[in-house]
């Protein structure tokens, strides 16, 4: 019940405000004297100026009710002020509602003062103006500021909404002019009233244009790369229900500009009263689809973005994946064909208006050639899908899960995989297939963190795999992903040197949490936009040399904003930790330091010896470079490696590059993806 009326509040609020605005904004753009003309539609529209003000403070009172109620979870508090008082006292949102209620008062205020006497053209323009800003205020409660409370992330959003407004908040002036012309028909009322909708039509082209950039704009921010969410949560559907209410209006603006517009101001009296009659009916639906427009981005503001959506069930057998399937055989082929068939039947709508085909040639034709584009060009982008396979982890990508999902790969996996998940093990049986290569293939396309919980939770047909939805708990099954993930990332960290790659950051650096001998602690992420961080790890006595030297270079080092943590590879005698502590005067791990040793060993292949798996060959010191920003760039293996980073020039030397590096990508993910 909350929520109907919480809907009901917010869409009276915003669609009052917009009429307000776009009105006021059409009175501008029609105005041409110092003075308008006193036409009697004029009256009759401001005449609800007051009324729409008065609805617009009346909704944010009830959405001020109504988020109260659903702030304190306590139903009673939709009807007690004193519960209103402390939300707006001591919340964010409560103090933007203070914001926008006081904005929406100077907006009645100025209506109430101006009306008296004739308005000029100015009037409309400050009506216009202080009706803009209860709008602009409200997007501070958006998703996107939600997000992010930024001008770069507001304001496509602001832009959006005024755009919107421009538009949709005209129709009842539109609407006010086409029947005040039926009262007043004569050749010089309806000469007027075409020039009037002439350049309303004139301004609204453009504005339709850059609202539909911006309404791409908001909701890429808010959809991101999960597309796949449009056809399977509640958000993309109510997205798509509010783009297909558009393709509607935008059929009827268009027959309106090009069809009826041009006969009002024909010559001819049955003409100009058989297109007013057109116009009324016509743009009376437009506006009715319009509310009902409104509506649905009001209900579609107050939804779980996409981007935050977990789809737990994805409901189609299939998906469609370019990166999957671009290169098997014959892909490239049809599709490019499909986008040519497209192209055509879009040339096949000119070529129909042009040609002057019937209304139904000029449907079916292009309608079956884009239907016939469609059938060509999705298919061989469509790959496998499972209930899981849109599934998000719920165990973070962190060192204390990859550790786990390596005990568990040797536990259950290496017997088919290999120790190193190379697959190297094959069956006996000839009809089954051998066991896939985990570390050297990419498998991210064609499968999903949510296929491969669907693969290790179900097993695969016609292999020797097993599900383990018995044997393995849902936190463990995740763990084991996360392994798999890192192991595969540590096969492409071969290509890491002790050089870095200016401007290429790629592999995530797995977090981890951390208690030192120093009495520090915390997790890598606290350094992410403040620092970097050498990353350490070191047998003792072997490393007891490096130690010296980084010990005497500390300062340095710090100095260009960036921290030593030591990890060793071995548990550490108290009289090993006592030496080390002598020495180092830089942060020595003593907890957590089994976990962080065994998941960045996953990244120690190098180019030269990109297969370390054999006695010996495990190194007993590498040191790693995170950037502040959560990249992993560079990495030393001393004993495969030589020199490197003891030539303490050539370390400080990449530390100055990466902080003259900007951040090029986004603080990697939390969960593997």
């Amino acid at each position: 019940m909350i929520e109907t009326f919480a809907a009901l509040a917010r869409w009276s609020q915003l669609t009052a405000n917009l009429i307000l605005f776009g009105s006021c904004v059409f009175l501008v753009i029609i105005g041409q004297q110092k003075t308008l003309v006193e036409a009697t539609w004029i009256a009759r529209l401001e005449k609800c100026f007051p009324w729409m003000a008065g609805v617009v403070l009346l909704g944010l009172i009830g959405i001020l009710s109504t988020t109260t109620g659903e702030a304190t979870g306590v139903a009673a508090n939709v009807w007690n002020p004193s519960a209103w008082m402390e939300i707006v006292l001591k919340t964010q949102i409560g103090y933007i509602w203070v914001a926008r209620t006081l904005l929406a008062s100077v907006l009645l205020i100025f209506i109430l003062y101006f009306r008296r006497g004739k308005r000029e053209r100015w009037h409309y323009f400050l009506w216009a103006v202080a009706a803009s800003l209860p709008l602009v205020a409200g997007t501070l409660m958006s998703h996107s500021s939600a997000d992010e409370m930024s001008f770069a992330a507001i304001a496509p959003y602001a832009l959006h909404i005024l755009l919107a407004g421009a538009w949709f908040g005209a129709l009842p002036a539109v609407l006010f002019i086409l029947y005040s012309n039926h009262k007043e028909s004569d050749k010089a009322q309806s000469l007027t009233t075409a020039n009037y909708l002439k350049k309303f039509s004139a301004a609204a082209l453009p504005v339709i244009l850059l609202l539909a950039i911006s309404g791409l704009i908001v909701t890429d921010r808010l959809v991101e790369t999960f597309y796949h969410t449009l056809v399977a949560s509640t958000y993309g559907w109510l997205l798509l229900a509010k783009l297909s209410v558009l393709a509607i209006i935008l059929v009827i603006a268009y027959q309106a500009r090009y069809r009826w517009l041009p006969m009002l101001s024909k010559n001819d009296s049955e003409l100009n009263n058989r297109s007013a009659k057109h116009l009324k009916h016509w743009i009376g639906i437009e506006f009715f689809l319009a509310l009902l427009l409104v509506l649905l981005a009001t209900v579609l503001a107050n939804t779980l973005p996409a981007k935050h959506t977990m789809i737990e069930n994805w409901p189609y057998p299939f998906r469609f994946s370019i990166n999957a399937t671009w290169d098997e055989p014959y892909v490239q082929e049809m599709v490019w064909s499909g986008f040519g068939l497209f192209f055509i039947a879009l040339g096949t709508i000119w070529l129909g208006k042009k040609n002057h085909w019937s209304r139904m040639v000029k449907i079916l034709v292009p309608g079956l050639l884009g239907i016939s584009s469609m059938a060509i060009a999705l298919p061989p982008l469509a790959i496998k899908a499972y209930p899981e396979t849109y599934l998000k982890s719920t165990v973070p990508f962190d060192a204390i899960s990859i550790a786990n999902g390596s005990k568990l790969f040797a536990e259950n996996c290496a017997n088919c995989h290999g120790p190193q998940g190379k697959g190297t093990q094959p069956v006996a049986d000839l009809d089954a297939r051998d066991p896939t290569d985990l570390l050297t293939q990419q498998h991210t396309a064609k499968y999903t963190v949510g296929n491969v919980f669907h693969l290790l939770t179900h097993g695969i047909p016609g292999t020797q795999m097993p599900g383990y939805a018995t044997t393995l708990s849902e936190d463990d099954r995740w763990d084991l992903i996360n392994f798999l993930h890192a192991l595969s990332r540590g096969f492409d960290a071969r290509l890491l040197g002790s050089m870095i790659l200016p401007q290429m950051p790629v592999i995530a650096s797995p977090v981890f949490n951390y208690s030192a001998d120093d009495g520090s602690s915390g997790n890598l992420k606290d350094f992410r936009l403040q620092k970097n961080v050498l990353l350490v790890l070191f047998s003792w006595p072997q490393s007891k040399d490096r130690f010296f030297q980084l010990a005497a270079s500390y300062d340095r080092i710090k100095a260009l904003d960036t921290e030593i943590l030591a990890v060793p590879i071995h548990d550490l005698k108290q009289s090993d930790l006592e030496q080390v502590a002598e020495i180092a005067n830089f942060p020595v791990i003593v907890e957590g330091w089994s976990e962080i040793k065994d998941t960045y060993w996953l990244y120690r292949r190098v180019r030269a010896v990109p297969d370390l798996s054999g006695k010996g060959m495990f190194p007993g010191h590498m040191e790693f470079i995170t950037d502040r920003f959560g990249y992993l760039r560079a990495r030393w293996v001393v004993q495969f490696e030589g020199f490197g980073w003891q030539n303490l020039d050539a370390l400080t030397l990449q530390l100055k590059q990466l902080n003259q590096e900007d951040e090029i990508m986004p603080p990697p993910g939390e969960h593997a993806h």
